[in-house]
């Protein structure tokens, strides 16, 4: 299953981080830009092929620390079509480095559009009678908030090819309050919503006792987190808010069970450019990123238990 897969890689490492791929061509080095804009023009192929550079070299510094990578699909798609080949090219190349890739699209539909995105980001797509994976990540992000009609079609496709998924439940953004945190029948909405990723995620339970559905939950919220850790005991989290968006470690260390698993937590600009909050030479970017990818892991390692993989006994629970 494939949140087994990701809680072994993190254990592997001790690390319950991913990293995110959200490339600008900001935060890319001026020589990487002046490389792919000699070959290419000031195009959209010039731009693609410079965040494609930038990728290869972060992936190449974080594959044997970090555990996954999060690539965010309008960073690619901004740039047309040549951005999302350079999308899929970096899906690939991270998956080629041993590296677990959810793919954050935060898709939301129904029917047979949603089977669409379903086998797109997750499954095969059938070409005249042959499979091929159109981008293939492990686990994709998805917005829960058109009910079972928008999941229940990811669910088959997680089930075929051993996938997962994370549903918005309780986001990072300072305005998610104005309906997440609403009451129904004496529930917020987000706690709601964790109920349902329980529900869904039953359908495919893991071997370490979390299912194939999770849900992000933002660090910036570390009393939301703290309540969803104890009433979703089954939902894995993927956390966004760390670091640029003023998350710390107490604040996500909530979202771990005993075992210090049941979270990933993500880092986005910190890792991509921390060669600039450094100030080092652009040329060792990869490497600046590398170091930030090791202080965040040390930093979070200090403050939730210590990483170990436990059985879960027939009921789900961890023993």
């Amino acid at each position: 299953m494939s949140m087994d897969r990701l809680i072994k890689k993190i254990v592997e490492f001790q690390n319950p981080t991913v990293a995110g791929l959200d490339p600008k061509l900001d935060y890319v080095p001026e020589y990487i830009k002046e490389q792919a804009f000699a070959q290419y023009g000031n195009t959209l192929e010039g731009a693609a092929a410079a965040l494609l550079a930038f990728n290869k070299g972060l992936i190449d510094a974080l594959y044997d620390i970090v555990p996954a990578v999060k690539p965010q699909a309008a960073y690619y798609e901004m740039y047309g079509w040549q951005g999302m080949k350079t999308m899929a090219e970096t899906v690939a190349y991270a998956k080629s480095k041993g590296m677990f890739v959810i793919l954050d699209g935060k898709r939301n539909d129904i029917g047979s559009t949603m089977e669409a995105y379903a086998i797109a980001h997750l499954g095969m797509t059938d070409v005249n009678g042959q499979s091929c994976a159109a981008f293939g990540a492990d686990c994709l992000t998805v917005n829960g908030y058109l009910g079972t009609d928008g999941i229940a079609p990811l669910l088959k496709c997680c089930s075929e090819y051993d996938k997962g998924i994370f549903v918005l439940a309780k986001t990072s953004n300072p305005s998610s309050g104005e309906l997440q945190d609403r009451r129904i029948d004496g529930k917020a909405v987000y706690e709601i919503m964790a109920e349902r990723c329980e529900e869904w995620g039953a359908q495919a339970m893991g071997e370490y006792g979390y299912g194939c559905v999770g849900a992000v939950v933002g660090a910036t919220y570390p009393d939301q987190l703290k309540e969803l850790r104890a009433k979703a005991p089954s939902v894995f989290f993927l956390v966004p808010g760390y670091g640029a968006q003023g998350g710390g470690a107490k604040d996500v260390s909530y979202a771990f069970d005993k075992n210090g698993l049941g979270a990933v937590i993500n880092s986005s600009r910190g890792i991509m450019c921390a060669y600039k909050k450094e100030g080092c030479p652009e040329t060792e970017y990869a490497m600046a990123a590398r170091r930030e990818a090791l202080r965040m892991k040390e930093d979070i390692a200090s403050v939730i238990p210590a990483i170990r993989l436990q059985q879960a006994n027939c009921a789900g629970s961890v023993m």
